[in-house]
């Protein structure tokens, strides 16, 4: 199994931090959270990770070299945008990384987590979805893209931040897609999951729910919370 791993953004909102550090490079624990990423990948045998990059590179090239010089897990690239375009558009301009392959990861860093990909993976397999979504009970389904399931897991909608959300279940930015959901992704730019591409896909996703630890840790509060609760 390959996996995208979604990392270009700013970090805005974790800045004075991120002015000097990408968010995907900032320290959890006494290790970049990029490095927490990994050791998740490798535990679940995941082989290849294509991470893009924009904001901040040098860094994160940095730890690219080190990483792969160990050979110890999955190989780890680098997708350079110079314009940002979107999380939809890394995955499209890189259908080359999945090759031949039926499916595939795709994670956003924003994330820490301890997230069962195994089981993610299993329940993909089973199922006849272009996408399974991972999920999670949010506090505040206003502030996500909440999706609204059958009682056969089915994504039946899909509203990216709702007035009147019908759930909690929260688009956790951890999906298995399946190859054919190159088909929908249009040649816009920037291309964007939650606004331009999941919504395509209602009725031809399912959900999945993440037990695990899952947080996001890209602003102060949560970054702080993810300092003391954390733990390998």
């Amino acid at each position: 199994m390959k996996a995208f791993l979604l990392a270009a953004g700013y970090g805005t909102r974790l800045r004075p931090l991120t002015n000097t550090v990408p968010k995907c490079m900032v320290p959890i624990a006494g290790r970049p959270l990029l490095a927490w990423w990994m050791d998740l990948f490798n535990r679940y045998g995941v082989t290849d990770v294509l991470l893009n990059t924009h904001y901040l590179p040098e860094p994160v090239r940095e730890f690219i070299a080190v990483y792969n010089r160990q050979k110890q897990g999955a190989k780890l690239l680098e997708y350079h945008e110079p314009n940002l375009l979107g999380s939809g558009g890394t995955v499209r301009e890189n259908h080359s990384f999945i090759g031949n392959d039926s499916s595939f990861l795709i994670c956003y860093a924003d994330n820490l987590t301890k997230a069962n990909l195994g089981e993610l993976m299993s329940v993909h397999a089973q199922n006849d979805s272009l996408l399974t979504m991972g999920l999670f009970h949010a506090s505040d389904p206003k502030s996500c893209g909440i999706a609204t399931l059958d009682e056969n897991g089915r994504i039946v909608e899909f509203v990216e931040k709702p007035d009147n959300p019908k759930s909690d279940l929260a688009n956790a930015g951890i999906y298995v897609a399946d190859s054919k959901i190159f088909s929908y992704l249009g040649n816009q730019t920037p291309l964007d999951f939650g606004k331009d591409v999941l919504p395509q896909l209602v009725g031809k996703m399912s959900g999945f729910l993440i037990k695990d630890y899952l947080l996001d840790i890209g602003t102060m509060p949560n970054y702080e919370r993810a300092q003391k609760e954390w733990s390998p």
